[in-house]
C-alpha cells in the first residue's frame, strides 16, 4: 500500500452506560443499574471520572501513531453520552484540546436521549464545545416508545429538540426508526411530519431490525412485513425529499448541506481513533504502507483495568484484500457514489485489480460509471443486490 498524503482523522468517544438498555439494541451499552437498587449520584460521578480519565490515558498512548494530524470531527456515541455531567464533559474536551490539534471548523457531535437532558444541560454541553446534537427520538408515538423500551415520552422528545435550539444548537439530528411493532404506514409518515415541524437540519431514518443477542431477537415483537416496511421507506423518503432534505447515505438525510461530516469520514474510509469500551478505530501508517484496525475490550470495567495497567487493546493490520472490501463496503453506501481516485487515496492500492468486477457490474446494470470526474455509484438495481456485490469482493480467506 502506498499513501501520498495523510488521511482525514476523526475521533470516536464511546460512553457505554444507559439508564436502561433497550430490547432492540445490540450496541455495546450497559445499564447503570446492576440490580433494583439505584446507583447513587456520587458513585456515578466517581465511575464517570475514572472512565473519562482512562480514555485520556488511552489517547496519550495513541498519540505517537497520529502525531501532527488535526482532528476534523469528534463523535460521542454510546450508550447514552448525554448522561455525562456538564463538568465532566467540559474537563474532558479541555484535555482533548491540550493533546490534539483541532481543525478550524471541527464538528463535535454528542448523542442525547430525550429522557436525560434539559435546557440547562444542553447549555452546559454547548459551552463545553459541543456544536452538533443527535437526539435519539425513534418515534413520536407514545405507544411505540413503550414497545421499544424507551425511557422518554413523545412530549419529552419534542421538548428536548426545542430545548436544544433554545440552548443555541443550530445543527441538530433527529434519529427516527420505522417498521416498528404494529406500526402502520400512516403512523410512520406521521413521525416524519412531526420531525419536520421541529425543523432539524438532519434526520437519520432507519428500519428496526432484529439483531442477535437482543431480547427482541429472542422474543420477536409483531413487526410489519417486508412489503409494508418497503412502502414506509419509500413514502418517508418522498416526504423528506419534498421538505428539501438530501438523501446522501442509505439512512441519512441532510438539509442545507449539513451532512454529518464524522459519518462521511467513515463512509469515505478515512481514519478515526476509537476511545472507550468496545470502541473500534482505524489508523493508517502512511510511511510504512499499513492500515491498522484497533479494538478495545467491551466491558467498561475490563477496559478501565487494562488502560490503567498501561496496556492497549487489540491491533490488527489490514491486508490489501481487506482494504479493498472495507472501502467498497463503506463507500457504496453513499447515494452519489464516490470518485474513483478516492479509492487509491484511501486504500493506497490500485483500482486495476477491480476492473474486471466493475466491468461485470456495469454490464449487469448494477453500477454506473461517469466521467469528468470519474465517479462510481450504485443504480437502483445495484442497491437491491448490494449484498451480492459485496460478496464478490470478500477476501479469499473468508
Amino acid at each position: 500500500m502506498q499513501f501520498h498524503s495523510p488521511l482525514p482523522l476523526s475521533l470516536y468517544v464511546h460512553y457505554p452506560w444507559c439508564e436502561r438498555k433497550c430490547p432492540y439494541c445490540d450496541f455495546n451499552s450497559h445499564s447503570l443499574k446492576s440490580s433494583d437498587k439505584p446507583v447513587s449520584v456520587s458513585t456515578q460521578r466517581a465511575e464517570e471520572q475514572r472512565y473519562l480519565a482512562a480514555m485520556i490515558r488511552q489517547l496519550e498512548q495513541t498519540l505517537p501513531q497520529i502525531w501532527g494530524r488535526p482532528i476534523h470531527s469528534i463523535f460521542f456515541g454510546g450508550g447514552t453520552p448525554s448522561l455525562i455531567s456538564e463538568e465532566g464533559l467540559n474537563q474532558f474536551l479541555s484535555q482533548l484540546r491540550a493533546l490534539l490539534g483541532f481543525g478550524a471548523d471541527v464538528e463535535i457531535t454528542l448523542e442525547a436521549n430525550p429522557g436525560t437532558v434539559d435546557l440547562e444541560k444542553f447549555a452546559g454541553f454547548r459551552q463545553a464545545g459541543i456544536n452538533r446534537l443527535s437526539i435519539g427520538v425513534q418515534s413520536f408515538d407514545d405507544q411505540k416508545l413503550v414497545a421499544l423500551g424507551r425511557i422518554h415520552s413523545a412530549a419529552e422528545a419534542i421538548r428536548a429538540i426545542e430545548a436544544a435550539k433554545s440552548a443555541g444548537f443550530d445543527n441538530v439530528n433527529v434519529d427516527l426508526m420505522f417498521a416498528l411493532p404494529q406500526q402502520t404506514l400512516v403512523q410512520a409518515q406521521q413521525d416524519i411530519v412531526q420531525a419536520l415541524e421541529l425543523a432539524p437540519t438532519h434526520i437519520s431514518h432507519y428500519q428496526l431490525t432484529l439483531e442477535p443477542n437482543t431480547p427482541f431477537y429472542k422474543q420477536p415483537p409483531p413487526l410489519p412485513d417486508d412489503d409494508l416496511a418497503w412502502d414506509m421507506q419509500l413514502a418517508c423518503q418522498s416526504q423528506l425529499a419534498e421538505a428539501g432534505f438530501e438523501h446522501y447515505e442509505v439512512s441519512a438525510y441532510a438539509k442545507n448541506n449539513q451532512a454529518c461530516r464524522h459519518n462521511l469520514n467513515y463512509w469515505q474510509f478515512g481514519d478515526y481513533i476509537g476511545l472507550g469500551a468496545g470502541a473500534h478505530g482505524k489508523i493508517t501508517d502512511a510511511p510504512n504502507g499499513q492500515i491498522w484496525r484497533t479494538q478495545m475490550p467491551a466491558s467498561p470495567g475490563g477496559y478501565m483495568e487494562m488502560i490503567e495497567r498501561g496496556k492497549m487493546g487489540r491491533q490488527t493490520g489490514l491486508t490489501a484484500e481487506d482494504a479493498r472490501f472495507e472501502f467498497m463496503l463503506n463507500a457504496l453506501r453513499l447515494q452519489q457514489g464516490f470518485e474513483l481516485s478516492l479509492f487509491e487515496e484511501r486504500t493506497g492500492l490500485s483500482m486495476q485489480p477491480l476492473e474486471p468486477i466493475l466491468t461485470h457490474w456495469v454490464a449487469s446494470g448494477w453500477v454506473k460509471l461517469t466521467q469528468n470526474p470519474d465517479y462510481l455509484r450504485l443504480t437502483d438495481s445495484g442497491k437491491a443486490y448490494l449484498n451480492h456485490l459485496l460478496e464478490q469482493l470478500l477476501p479469499a480467506s473468508s
